[in-house]
């Protein structure tokens, strides 16, 4: 498994906050030495976000890992990130004293996003932990959020075949049932969905198009854009 700093499959699972705090101290040079081809995504996620993007909400900030180089391409850019982890974005603002980052310590799936209110929104190695109903659910309260023209941009673990992904869900019911965690309880463990399942969520949650623009061992970005508003043209009327 590709980003995965956890135990072997048969150790204890950990609630999503508490893992990530106990990793705290290595998080960064992990992402960045251990993970095949994730300094190259990094570059390479920076440059498919939209030109002239003013703002942009980051779900599952964490550190900030993905922010210097999309800092780098828009140096003046206002960024809404969002992670269950203060100690993570005590991190994140260390980084970035000067630039104008509001960071909010809350869960991005209950959190109410706005309404049109970004030019993007983005995440980096966050959403592989759900299912398929959270993340649709999570992709259509990200689209709302996204000004007409924007766009989605995300990076993650993603399996080429639906045995893969049927296997870590799998994996994920035993463990819990094992360990007495309800499968409603928001607990570290990867459950990568396929790229053609991954599309289908989000153009089903109104994204059109989503095109796979980066591959490098299991790490895929995609693009997923909200269209324009549909106009009326009053003249035929």
């Amino acid at each position: 498994m590709t980003s995965d700093l956890s135990e072997p499959a048969d150790e204890l699972i950990e609630p999503m906050d508490e893992f990530f705090v106990a990793r705290l101290d290595f998080y960064d040079e992990h992402m960045l030495t251990e993970v095949e081809g994730l300094p190259e995504t990094y570059a390479e996620f920076a440059r498919h976000f939209p030109p002239g993007m003013q703002s942009l909400l980051d779900l599952g900030c964490g550190t900030g890992l993905e922010l210097e180089p999309i800092f780098a391409r828009f140096p003046d850019l206002q960024v809404t990130g969002i992670d269950l982890s203060q100690a993570m974005l005590n991190k994140l603002r260390e980084k970035f004293p000067d630039k104008p980052i509001e960071l909010i310590c809350a869960s991005y799936l209950d959190y109410d996003f706005g309404l049109e209110r970004y030019d993007a929104a983005t995440s980096f190695e966050s959403l592989h932990h759900l299912d398929h109903a959270l993340k649709l659910t999570l992709y259509q309260a990200i689209f709302r959020s996204i000004k007409p023209g924007g766009s989605y941009l995300e990076a993650d673990y993603m399996v080429d075949t639906q045995a893969e992904e049927d296997h870590w869900f799998a994996e994920n019911r035993r463990l819990r049932a094992e360990q007495g965690i309800r499968m409603d309880e928001l607990y570290h463990y990867d459950t990568p969905l396929t790229i053609s399942n991954q599309k289908q969520l989000l153009e089903q949650a109104g994204f059109y198009p989503v095109d796979e623009v980066w591959r490098v061992g299991a790490t895929s970005i995609l693009v997923a854009r909200k269209p324009y508003k549909p106009t009326t043209d009053t003249a035929c009327k």
